[in-house]
């Protein structure tokens, strides 16, 4: 059977689990909103896969638990124990597993929450992050807390490790996560990036090194400062292992909403991976990687959201300067998207990191010469960190139809992109959904993917096609992006007409200050020469007063002009519609 084959059977068996394991939730009709149906599915089918993987060892492990009670092991060491002799990182000591709950049907409620308690902390904080205790809850007061332990005992809760492999049963956690975020519609992107968008940035990130990797493998870290579920660092790892099985990523990942942030974790936990690096808090506010430096980034940070909550400490973090993440400016508290632009170039490794970040419109023109967000891509495009900038189609996103932009940063150009910056418009390289969710109308399919990273591996200006597919790439000096502000004044003039001067200085007309933006590739004297004082011979220039710019003006720079049409083509146009009117006239009324 063909690999594509292999893996379309996969996914179908996968799906198919998924979608039983859904159906339980049939029985919280009428107790729980159908897009709350997920905050009882998905913490139930981790405690169950965590619970198939334990039988085996189960009693062994609570004969353990006991005896070190009996001797005084505590902390740590009883940690390590346990999980020893568990054969995993978590473990239960509790005398109840699902087999036993349902054995006594009387007493569901005080036995699950002794189960519930029996496990390790890290279990206890997804549990805690969860908010687990309030569903359970909710069900036991409706009679249905047993009906749902019992569904998850039957067959179609089964999770067995030697039944469903951990690299299957992340998927299955996957297309359960994916089913409670599509249950949100709208809501969905705030904690959820679709497949399509990550698949682009994870061959954007490793498209350089994609060839050694495949030849003799990796050993890389990966981080994610606004994990979500962490859909983002499983893809980029199944991506490494894809071109090399000798390739081994080890994830870490910061996440702020508590339940996202306990699903993460409980997914690292299910694939295997490296769960006590999904760290919960805010990470503008409270930087849990302080210090730490990664082979990849890989981020959706929120946009459009002010940093009014996180502003003492992050304003403390700015008076760093450079030794702390946001030296190179703030920009304005009603977007906070740049701060987490600069919260991952502090922490790329030095001479290879690598980051692919989604952000809007505003981080590529929002203020003026010396603002804040200024101040940070002048920080940017001079550190020479940008290397590509691509802009996505609309509507690709579930709870946004705006333009988005992934930008791939890194401290390791290789020599031919040294000082440049490509621009790729991607706008109009998509596929329509069949179906919409949210604000999501389109996809990015494989062939949009190639042609996409076809423009990006070319690094010259040119269009790529495949068939109505257009993609567009166009490469540019930093230095382009800049300009320098300056303040034009104009000078008095005594009654003959010459300049007043005071301490061999002119003294300008107040109230009639100006001010030019000039490219830094043109020389600021021979363009006032040529466009200010032809116009204005008692113009000039307060240099004290100027200011570095930048912005990339993306749309402008692929603005294609289109000649409107011409009178005789309108008039021909009114005259056909006029005919056709008269027509459907006719036929509705006849000749009346």
């Amino acid at each position: 059977m063909a690999i594509n084959e292999l893996q379309k059977q996969t996914n179908s068996n996968i799906q198919a689990k998924a979608n039983l394991i859904w159906e339980i939730a049939t029985h919280l009709v009428g107790l729980f909103k159908p897009h709350e149906y997920g905050k009882v599915i998905l913490p139930m089918t981790v405690l169950k896969r965590f619970d198939d993987a334990l039988a085996p060892t189960k009693n062994v492990v609570v004969q353990m638990a006991e005896k070190l009670t009996g001797m005084k092991v505590e902390g740590k060491a009883r940690d390590g124990i346990l999980c020893k002799t568990a054969g995993y990182p978590f473990y239960n000591t509790s005398k109840f597993d699902f087999k036993k709950l349902v054995s006594d049907p009387d007493n569901i409620e005080s036995n699950f929450e002794a189960y519930l308690q029996g496990f390790s902390k890290n279990i206890l904080d997804i549990i805690s992050n969860f908010k687990f205790a309030d569903q359970v809850r909710t069900m036991a007061e409706g009679n249905v807390l047993f009906v749902v332990v019992q569904e998850f005992v039957s067959a179609k809760g089964d999770m067995s490790p030697d039944k469903i492999t951990s690299a299957d049963m992340g998927y299955i956690f996957e297309e359960l996560i994916r089913k409670f975020s599509e249950s949100y519609d709208e809501q969905a992107g705030a904690h959820f990036t679709s497949r399509d968008i990550i698949y682009l940035m994870t061959e954007l990130l490793v498209a350089p090194e994609k060839d050694e990797i495949s030849k003799n493998g990796c050993t890389k870290t990966a981080y994610d400062m606004a994990m979500g579920t962490s859909q983002m660092l499983g893809c980029l790892t199944e991506r490494l292992t894809e071109i090399s099985p000798e390739a081994s990523l080890t994830c870490f990942g910061q996440e702020f909403n508590p339940e996202t942030y306990a699903i993460a974790k409980a997914d690292m936990l299910i694939k295997g991976g490296n769960a006590s690096g999904m760290m919960y808090g805010d990470t503008l506010s409270d930087d849990k990687f302080s210090g730490y430096e990664f082979d990849y980034i890989i981020s959706n940070p929120p946009f459009g959201i002010d940093w009014k909550r996180e502003k003492s400490e992050v304003e403390a973090e700015a008076k760093k300067g450079f030794n702390g993440r946001f030296g190179a400016g703030l920009p304005a508290i009603s977007d906070g998207q740049m701060l987490f632009m600069l919260n991952g170039v502090k922490k790329l490794k030095e001479g290879s990191g690598r980051m692919t970040i989604i952000q809007n419109g505003s981080s590529l023109f929002t203020g003026d010469a010396g603002s804040g967000a200024s101040e940070i891509r002048r920080h940017l495009l001079e550190g020479d960190l940008v290397e590509a900038i691509v802009q996505l189609p609309t509507d690709l996103f579930y709870n946004t139809g705006i333009s988005t932009y992934i930008w791939v940063l890194t401290k390791g150009k290789p020599a031919e992109r040294l000082g440049k910056v490509q621009l790729i418009d991607a706008s109009k390289c998509f596929v329509k959904r069949r179906k919409n969710i949210g604000d999501k109308r389109v996809d990015l399919d494989d062939r949009c993917i190639a042609l996409i990273m076809k423009a990006y591996t070319a690094f010259s200006d040119d269009v790529y096609t495949d068939g109505n597919l257009v993609v567009e790439s166009k490469k540019f000096d930093n230095a382009f992006f800049g300009f320098t502000k300056v303040t034009v004044e104009t000078a008095q003039t005594d009654e003959d007409g010459n300049s007043i001067l005071k301490k061999g200085k002119l003294q300008p007309v107040k109230g009639a200050s100006d001010s030019e933006v000039i490219p830094l590739s043109e020389d600021i004297d021979e363009y006032m020469k040529k466009n200010v004082l032809p116009y204005n011979p008692l113009a000039f220039l307060d240099r004290k007063k100027d200011k570095t710019g930048y912005e990339i003006p993306f749309t402008r720079l692929f603005y294609k002009f289109t000649a409107p049409e011409s009178s005789e083509e309108i008039f021909a146009d009114i005259k056909a519609l006029e005919k056709e009117e008269t027509t459907l006239m006719k036929e509705l009324f006849g000749n009346a």
